[in-house]
């Protein structure tokens, strides 16, 4: 803002100024910048798109160079001469500007004659008695009006500007682009939950710890004389309870929200720019992991489905990589993705043409809402039509490749069978040897051997003994778009992008002898392989079951990794989505108590744990480097914070520099491998994947305009590179498994890989999109669900007895970090004091005692304060975490089926491990299937007996008996104590309400109980019922113990 004022009397140091700057604050005060004022300004260089001072343009009445002495309105334009919106600190440079060069482009001599460079570019007079009279008034004022018409100067709201023909200014060295400067946005935000929700929240869980000491105090020290035994159990329980309720609560002290804004992402990385002049895409490579193992339990369909989703993408086409593991090697596998990629040739441009979601084919077309909505293309239903049909022939090719390569293998074999067979007989005088043995073999469609797992197994062959494999089956795509015709395979594509992402089918070489380490072992695999073809700095896996159901996620997520501070981020996790669960969810297999509660609180601290599938990774962070930046936290509860000492690539540091660190995790990876490709390309995968250094506060940024190279087309010596390094002997006498890629060793090497990464000091973010960014399958049968958390539980019991134990973590992981991670392996052991536990109510009906010596006003009041703080708690956690009250309680309930199940058997697992080097593995005993096709939650009614239902079984069975005679004591008693009953009944109606999802698996649908649950439950009824008589003696007086 400019105000013309009257001239003032000035220092001979100071030039005389005849405007007065001004700034408008954010509270809308004007203050003055005007020198003359010797105002101090504070500065606000933290808001610099808030102070913006608005100059009036050089007019004829507002001339640089020129005083006007008869005390008229002044001439001159002040300092600068230009009207331009600036921010401080381009005022701060030019200020300095028109005083180290007077008479230059930011004002010349007040006093002198000589003028701005605007004085020669207008055709104006430079005396104020000398002005034209066309451009003056009848009243003899300027006439601004006028002046703008002949001049073609042309005004805005607020501001003025000059034809685009006259749009730069080489004086000052400003052009238009000056006017229209924006604000630096971020990528992303990050918000608090509110106050009133999180206050009180933080205020409970302090209340409830005071309550908990309080109320285990009192029980400590009001013991109960007349069953010692029965108190000494409940008290040990009772500690391990709160101590594993304190370890569960306290980091979700700080969860937060977080949100994505692609609109920037957008302007910051595909608009043209003068680095980007084209607006190519200048957003770094994405590759995509998917890892499959056995064609019979995992469908090739499924796959098949999940790999035209993420082909499809929302992600510009030539830096999306995609690779499947096929750690079985079969060839159903293989043709099925040849087949998929054929009809992705045109599934993905009817995607991009329609904006389809979810780019699941089975997804899409089996969705219940109507198709049409939101659709304007006039040809959408024919088209639609058209590829329904496509895809109705596209599954039916792929249910029959199993008979398609059957039959060419009978023809083939057939075939070579003859000709060795004459060939023998030729060699043996026209008769055929009697040991002759003609070995089938897997035939391709091309005529030849399949490297991978044949029909008939041999060496060299079958499972655990077979080549590597590479296959390209999508080629590199063209940097520029390829345009569809009026008539491409049968659609009109006109104007759509009909191109494919790079896909490759990978089957690492497996040897006997050899320890390929699972599903953690592929994945390393691909890892080396990607990183020799596409090296995309960033690394999406997924499970074959997982498909994309929103193709703008890869977008969402690249905006946390290229927000400032995003170079510190190592992964970046979604939240598991499951669909085909029964509306009830029965065995909470959605889980999202956890996914909505437990990991968006610990985005609140170094971030969420790795669960194995919707990750998106750091290349860099895979290979076990430190982040750029990193913080160490010491003292007893972490409180004293102080920046860590930088540690830089392996090639900046000799053998003998290697820092001295105290914790084995924060040694730099050394042993990648004897592949030089492999190698060089660590450093441009670290480059590539750094933020844009669009802003002076962003650090370890890229220039921009440095990922717009086009990729080269893949050669032999490159494919044959990627093989050698899928080799079964390629780890040897390397890091990889133990620093580097994902860690062997665990069953649950998702979270161990994690752990090792935030170990280093980097952090994660937990993405939760608007529309859910992928969806699975969940396991909804009770035995398949429970040997699920089977495998989970002891991972963690693992991880309890390795050297991954939190409690030997290094300084860079945050106290409230290391206890949600030391939570994760212990919680598999409250199990043992659960099961105890659900016992005491059936001890307290069958001896007539109570864990208390009395039902007294302490104890109701201590347990009431207890149970109302954990129901306040669980209301606000519904509040800020989004999770309903039923998924809530379902949660409670399986958490103690799993805890007397599955948890249990998984710590003596452990234990038998660690002890005696025994592995025990609990596998189906029985099985039995669904007879009804047509009804998609069948499979929830099958009852599969496993050994993991004696424990729960034998507690439920116990729990009702003891009901039963509890009940029974008190009717037919002279004199009943109902308040011994009332306890012990009350607690025994808790165990049994948490297991009735248990008891209704069991069931299955109405006559179809399985004959072994009436066995077993006639077993232990029988049993009890003779310790019970064997405990009462023959005056009905109960034996004490």
């Amino acid at each position: 803002m400019a105000t013309s004022s009257n001239p003032r009397k000035t220092d001979s140091n100071r030039p005389p100024q005849a405007v007065k700057f001004s700034r408008r604050t954010s509270s809308g005060r004007v203050v003055s910048l005007s020198r003359d004022d010797d105002l101090d300004v504070p500065g606000d260089s933290q808001n610099d798109f808030i102070n913006y001072t608005v100059m009036m343009p050089p007019t004829p009445d507002n001339q640089p160079g020129v005083v006007d002495t008869s005390g008229d309105k002044p001439d001159g334009p002040g300092p600068y001469g230009t009207s331009r919106f600036r921010t401080e600190s381009q005022r701060r440079m030019g200020g300095r500007g028109g005083e180290d060069n007077a008479g230059g482009g930011f004002g010349g001599d007040s006093r002198g004659g000589s003028g701005s460079g605007l004085d020669r570019r207008m055709s104006v007079l430079k005396s104020n008695n000398n002005k034209s009279m066309l451009l003056r008034s009848q009243t003899q004022d300027f006439d601004h009006n006028r002046w703008l018409f002949e001049t073609k100067g042309k005004y805005g709201i607020g501001n003025a500007y000059w034809q685009q023909d006259d749009s730069y200014d080489h004086d000052t060295g400003m052009s238009m682009s000056d006017f229209m400067d924006k604000p630096w946005k971020p990528l992303t935000r990050k918000g608090k939950v509110p106050p009133e929700i999180i206050s009180p929240y933080r205020l409970l869980i302090v209340v409830r710890l005071v309550g908990l000491v309080c109320f285990l105090t009192w029980r400590v020290m009001n013991p109960n004389v007349d069953a010692m035994w029965l108190w000494g159990i409940s008290i040990v329980c009772e500690l391990w309870f709160a101590f594993s309720w304190l370890l569960d609560i306290l980091p979700k002290f700080n969860p937060i929200n977080r949100s994505a804004d692609l609109v920037t992402l957008k302007e910051k990385f595909e608009s043209p720019s003068p680095s980007n002049p084209h607006g190519r895409s200048d957003l770094p490579g994405v590759d995509v992991f998917i890892s499959t193992a056995d064609p019979d339990k995992e469908p090739p369909l499924v796959t098949a489905n999940t790999i035209l989703s993420i082909l499809s993408v929302e992600y510009p086409v030539e830096k999306v990589s995609v690779y499947i593991s096929d750690d079985g090697g079969a060839i159903f596998s293989f043709e099925a993705m040849a087949e998929a990629v054929i009809f992705a040739q045109v599934w993905v441009p009817f995607c991009r043409k329609h904006n389809i979601e979810p780019r699941n084919p089975d997804s899409y077309f089996n969705q219940k809402t109507d198709p049409t909505k939101n659709k304007k293309r006039p040809d959408f239903v024919k088209d639609r039509r058209w590829i329904k049909r496509e895809y109705d022939e596209f599954k039916v090719r792929i249910n029959g490749l199993p008979e398609v390569i059957r039959k060419r293998c009978e023809m083939h074999n057939a075939r070579e069978e003859r000709k060795e067979r004459a060939l023998a007989k030729e060699k043996n005088g026209g008769e055929l040897p009697a040991d002759f043995k003609y070995q089938k073999a897997t035939w391709m469609a091309d005529g030849t051997h399949w490297p991978g797992t044949w029909f008939d197994p041999i060496a060299d062959h079958k499972r655990g003994d077979h080549a590597g494999i590479l296959q390209i089956m999508s080629k590199v795509p063209e940097n520029d778009p390829v345009m569809g015709g009026p008539n491409e395979k049968k659609l009109d594509f006109t104007g759509i992008d009909i191109r494919l992402p790079l896909f490759a089918y990978v089957s690492r070489e497996k040897r006997a002898g050899y320890d390929h380490n699972k599903k953690a072992g592929a994945m390393n695999a691909l890892v080396r392989a990607s990183a020799v073809l596409s090296n995309g700095p960033f690394i999406l896996n997924l499970d074959c079951d997982h498909y994309v159901y929103n193709s703008m996620a890869i977008r969402e997520g690249m905006c946390y990794m290229m927000d400032r501070g995003g170079d510190r981020v190592c992964y970046l996790q979604f939240p598991q989505r499951f669909e085909g669960i029964d509306p009830s969810d029965r065995y909470a297999n959605h889980n999202t108590v956890f996914f909505d509660g437990n990991m968006r609180a610990l985005d609140g601290i170094q971030g969420p744990v790795y669960v194995g599938t919707g990750c998106m990774f750091r290349r860099y962070a895979l290979y076990g480097f430190h982040p750029p930046r990193a913080n160490e936290y010491t003292g007893f509860l972490g409180q004293n914070k102080k920046q860590a000492k930088n540690i830089g690539m392996p090639s900046d540091l000799d053998d003998d520099s290697q820092p001295l660190t105290g914790h084995p995790d924060l040694n730099l990876p050394k042993q990648f491998g004897n592949s030089t490709m492999f190698v060089e390309s660590i450093a441009v995968a670290e480059f590539q994947g750094r933020p844009l250094a669009d802003h002076i506060t962003v650090k370890n940024g890229r220039p921009p305009g440095a990922l717009l190279i086009p990729r080269p087309p893949l050669d032999a010596p490159t494919v044959a590179e990627a093989i050698a390094v899928i080799s079964c002997w390629f780890e040897d006498k390397t890091e990889w498994g133990e620093r580097i890629g994902w860690i062997y060793g665990s069953v649950t090497e998702d979270v161990v890989t994690g752990y090792r990464m935030h170990n280093r000091g980097w952090r994660s973010i937990y993405c939760i999109t608007k529309r859910d960014a992928f969806r699975g399958t969940a396991p909804i049968n009770l035995t398949d669900r429970l040997h699920q958390v089977l495998r989970w539980a002891t991972g963690s019991v693992e991880i309890f007895y390795s050297r991954n134990n939190p409690i030997l973590a290094s300084t860079r992981l945050k106290f409230l970090q290391r206890i949600a991670y030391f939570n994760v392996g212990v919680y598999p052991f409250t199990s043992i004091f659960l099961v105890i536990y659900c016992f005491i109510p059936a001890l307290c009906l069958f001896t007539g005692q109570f864990i208390v010596q009395s039902l007294n006003v302490y104890f109701l009041s201590y347990l009431l304060m207890i149970t109302v703080t954990l129901v306040l708690i669980s209301l606000l956690e519904v509040k800020w975490s989004g999770i309903a009250l039923e998924e809530l309680w379902r949660n409670e309930q399986f958490w103690l089926i799993g805890g007397t199940s599955a948890h249990f058997a998984a710590v003596i697992q452990g234990l038998l491990k660690v002890v005696a080097g025994i592995e025990i593995q609990f596998t189906l005993t029985s099985k039995s299937a669904g007879d009804d096709e047509d009804d998609i939650y069948a499979d929830l009614h099958v009852v599969k007996w496993t050994s993991l239902f004696i424990l729960p079984l034998t507690i439920l069975v116990v729990n009702i008996m003891a009901l039963v005679i509890g009940i029974s004591r008190q009717v037919y008693s002279v004199l009943p104590q109902w308040n011994r009953l009332i306890g012990g009944a009350f607690f025994s109606f808790w165990v049994l309400s948490h297991l009735y999802p248990f008891v209704k698996g069991l069931m299955g649908r109405k006559g179809r109980v399985t004959t072994i649950i009436y066995i077993w439950t006639g077993l232990i009824s029988i049993t009890v019922s003779l310790l019970w008589v064997t405990l009462v003696n023959t005056e009905g007086e109960q034996f004490r113990i």
